[in-house]
């Protein structure tokens, strides 16, 4: 059956289902397209529109079957293939993602859209030059659509282009002044020199029913440029009001945490570690430990050397585990994945990773894989990949529970935006980890970040020799060096080493009273 003449209401149906998905009500979208998939079982704008409304619902399953029906049914659709490229590297398959771009890429396409989502995914494997292009491509295509050149902004602060990224997020807002998250953005952009940008946005906070989301982006923002100006009572009520808004959207499990602590304390042992073979690659060198504690300082250290590359923040080696052991619970980390996993082939899991992983790594010998959360995974990672190197940042408690308090984070580490819910999960941590000390002697460098940003070369040079790499003085360079950089330390690795963040959380001691309360009664010292 001809797609175009199949029905003179499909047109009319095709463009009635898009604007109910852009009006926010998916369901009936979804009901649409049942009905034009009924009648043309082969009708490719129906199966694209059933992808865009799984993506809207979270259904990547039903994501991932209907941009593949697209495809099949229209090789040369980019896309479809754009959209699978950025659902495979979101799982974590990068080579699947990867073949889906070269074919996206294929037909050319000048479609904004496309290019934004092709910017998306390069920007997943860590290639933010590529995406770039894309950004920029998407942005000439639709100057007017403000996500694109939100997307162009922040790939502008990946490359330590602040000022030029501050002068874009302006531009968002003098378009939609109220825009809660472009205000952030613009405030982790630039140092704020008067309170002008801080009134204006007290003045968007002032809006009744302003939603929990958009005023915890403001607060956030408010109280990063409070902290700029040394207006410290300003900031912390700025990042107290931001957390209890932003509190209110998630929804954080401590009991389902303190199962999967209490397992991985019971299950990975020594004895168990030492059962079976991991692989043999040498190459990876894992930094982790608790988010804002200095994991991006020391991996620009590490990666100044010629011989190393950074390969981001990776999900690979958590998704090998949930591949291997088909695990399907979408939880990221549970004892339920652990119990699942405990008894894999963890050679196979190694070679795995590698694989997955082979895009990001480099031409260099060595990499780093720098995810702070893989401290879970430390076991894991030791049974599978013995011969790598696992760096681990320590900081002072309140430092660290402080930073995390202050830091408005994408969907990761909710439980901090709880004063007594960040010092309970920080004490667990600090557990776990010695346990892993006591099972796995000499197996985890700790490096300090207080000692390292005091006194640079010694710790430098104790780092390399622990990576078995010969010394190089551009590794006390490291904030000159021109590589990308998609965190939220883009700004401070930019320049020279310092310690202004050291004893930080003391000039609002007062008001974190249940931190420290909280880590006392677990016996942290701080």
């Amino acid at each position: 059956m001809d797609q175009a003449t199949a029905s003179p209401t499909v047109p009319a149906m095709l463009k009635q289902g898009f604007a109910l998905l852009n009006a926010g009500q998916p369901r009936q979208a979804a009901q649409l397209c049942q009905q034009l998939l009924a009648a043309n079982p082969r009708l490719v704008q129906a199966h694209f529109l059933v992808g865009l409304v799984a993506l809207d619902m979270r259904d990547r399953k039903t994501a991932v079957q209907a941009f593949g029906s697209v495809t099949s049914l229209q090789p040369d659709h980019a896309a479809g293939w754009a959209h699978l490229a950025k659902l495979f590297m979101e799982e974590g398959q990068v080579n699947r993602a990867d073949a889906a771009l070269k074919q996206a890429e294929a037909g050319n396409t000048q479609d904004p859209l496309v290019r934004d989502v092709l910017g998306a995914v390069y920007s997943r494997m860590g290639d933010h030059t590529l995406a770039r292009a894309q950004f920029e491509q998407a942005v000439a295509g639709a100057p007017e659509n403000i996500q694109f050149k939100l997307n162009l902004a922040s790939n502008r602060v990946y490359h330590g282009e602040l000022a030029e990224a501050a002068v874009d997020y302006r531009a968002v807002l003098e378009k939609v002044p109220g825009h809660a998250q472009a205000h952030w953005a613009l405030a982790s952009a630039h140092k704020a020199r008067d309170d002008h940008h801080i009134q204006q946005m007290r003045t968007l906070l002032a809006r009744p029913d302003l939603p929990e989301r958009a005023q915890a982006f403001l607060q956030y923002a408010i109280g990063k440029e409070c902290e700029d100006l040394q207006d410290w009572e300003g900031a912390i009520a700025a990042f107290m009001a931001g957390a209890r808004a932003r509190r209110a959207t998630v929804a954080f499990d401590e009991a389902a945490e303190i199962e999967m602590f209490d397992f991985l304390t019971r299950h990975c042992t020594a004895d168990w570690l030492a059962e079976g073979e991991g692989s043999d690659h040498r190459a990876p060198i894992f930094v982790l430990g608790q988010p804002r504690t200095g994991t991006t300082l020391i991996e620009r250290i590490i990666t100044s050397h010629s011989d190393v590359t950074s390969a981001g923040e990776l999900q690979q080696f958590g998704l090998s585990l949930r591949r291997l052991s088909r695990h399907q619970d979408p939880k990221r980390f549970s004892a339920a994945l652990f119990k699942s996993a405990l008894d894999l082939d963890y050679r196979q899991v190694g070679n795995l990773y590698m694989e997955a992983t082979q895009r990001m790594q480099g031409n260099t010998a060595r990499f780093v894989d720098k995810l702070p959360v893989n401290y879970l995974l430390i076991p894991f990672i030791l049974k599978a990949l013995p011969n790598a190197k696992i760096v681990h940042l320590t900081r002072n408690p309140m430092d660290a529970c402080f930073a995390s308090f202050k830091q408005l984070f994408a969907d990761a580490y909710l439980h901090s935006y709880d004063q007594v819910e960040m010092a309970r999960h920080h004490a667990r941590y600090r557990h776990l980890m010695a346990h892993y000390h006591a099972q796995f002697p000499g197996r985890i460098f700790d490096i300090s970040y207080e000692a390292t940003a005091q006194n640079l070369e010694p710790n430098a040079r104790a780092l390399i020799e622990y990576l078995e790499l010969p010394w190089q003085a551009a590794c006390l360079d490291f904030h000159a060096q021109a590589a990308t950089v998609a965190t939220a330390s883009a700004a401070q690795v930019r320049e020279p080493v310092h310690t202004r963040s050291i004893g930080r959380w003391k000039k609002y001691q007062q008001h974190l009273q249940p931190i420290l309360q909280t880590l006392s009664n677990e016996n942290i010292e701080v």
